[in-house]
């Protein structure tokens, strides 16, 4: 079941949730002319917490969601709350996995998924942070975090018992983050967490940042016993020459307060060298090499020369992933940065999103 996530939307209470499902959620899942369509919810700390002490709260959801046509098998719990404040940059990192506001939202979290779980969901999945952003980071935070994650897991494993079906968490590697690649959250989950409960969400636009290639990726979480609990169908911008006054024009449109757009440079040596922000890049970065840039563009859209997209990663990733001989783990659109787009690039949200959807259906084959 393809899914597009709703962090897209900006309501954090459980009536505008619902209200916001019938202004774009139904209206994209008539224009594809399917009877169920996957949501992967974003549900903000507080509405979380209401749902998870009230299960005849959940049940009513439920029911909500059926009546649609909606179908839940994934949830996104990496932005606790605000991920549509008028500047959200750091803030998004927390809390970080040594807080125990973050234990108790993914408890939540889980607890509400075991009771909107589709019926034809083989499990279900909940993607969160890679631990925190990398500043400050010791051992003693990975101690705390270790326990955390072993609490979690313990009940996903209850809850799991009780539905007949595994609630799996799905740490998501980020740019600028403690684990920054798929390579860094291999290194540190490998030995420390339960791979039946806990293993990766390849977001496929941070996995194009990080210049990884998308086949090696997967082998090397394979290898290392983990699974890819979840991916994030997502796309990056590339430039090609960010030296060329043309593309850095063009790159200066994608600048924007809101949300933090990590940059990366391929060196003529392989050397990979970052900067925090575009804004930043463009004055830091020396521009000698191709970039990325951690901003997620719409899958179906081209962006205009001399910019391109990476979907190209995410394709080869995904046939990595199909060509494993395990199972397609979940796959949910994820652009949530529409209404930052340059404005000459923004259109109708709903019909936005059924588009991306479309792309998705026949490019990725999901």
């Amino acid at each position: 079941m393809l899914s597009y996530c709703t962090n897209v939307h900006p309501a954090e209470d459980l009536d505008g949730i619902v209200a916001q499902l019938d202004t774009y959620a139904v209206p994209v899942r008539e224009r594809l002319g399917v009877d169920l369509l996957g949501v992967g919810l974003w549900l903000a700390a507080e509405v979380a917490s209401a749902l998870a002490d009230d299960p005849g709260a959940r049940a009513r959801f439920a029911g909500e969601l059926k009546a649609r046509g909606l179908g839940v098998q994934t949830l996104n719990a990496f932005p606790y709350g605000g991920f549509h404040d008028t500047v959200v940059k750091h803030a998004v990192y927390v809390p970080e996995w040594t807080d125990p506001r973050r234990l108790r939202y993914t408890r939540d979290c889980l607890t509400v998924l075991a009771d909107l779980l589709h019926e034809d969901a083989s499990y279900g999945s909940i993607s969160t942070l890679p631990l925190a952003w990398r500043d400050p980071w010791g051992p003693g935070d990975d101690e705390r975090a270790v326990a955390a994650l072993d609490e979690v897991t313990a009940h996903a494993r209850a809850l799991s018992d009780r539905v007949g079906r595994p609630l799996r968490l799905a740490v998501e590697p980020e740019p600028g983050c403690v684990l920054d690649t798929v390579a860094d959250a291999v290194s540190w989950l490998s030995g420390r967490v339960d791979p039946a409960y806990v293993g990766l969400c390849l977001d496929t636009c941070h996995l194009a940042v990080s210049f990884a290639d998308p086949a090696s990726t997967v082998r090397r979480v394979h290898d290392a016993g983990l699974d890819v609990v979840k991916v994030q169908a997502s796309a990056a911008l590339h430039v090609e020459n960010p030296a060329d006054p043309q593309a850095r024009a063009a790159l200066a449109e994608f600048c924007e307060p809101r949300y933090l757009h990590q940059v990366r440079e391929l060196s003529a040596t392989g050397e990979v060298l970052a900067a925090d922000d575009l804004d930043a890049a463009l004055t830091d970065l020396p521009g000698t090499g191709p970039w990325r840039v951690h901003f997620h563009v719409p899958l179906h859209t081209r962006p205009r020369s001399p910019l391109a997209s990476t979907t190209d990663v995410l394709t080869d990733a995904v046939a990595a992933l199909a060509g494993s001989g395990r199972a397609l783990p979940h796959v949910e659109v994820e652009t949530y940065t529409w209404t930052v787009l340059p404005e000459a690039d923004r259109t109708d949200l709903a019909a936005g999103i059924a588009d991306e959807l479309s792309w998705a259906r026949t490019e990725v084959a999901v």
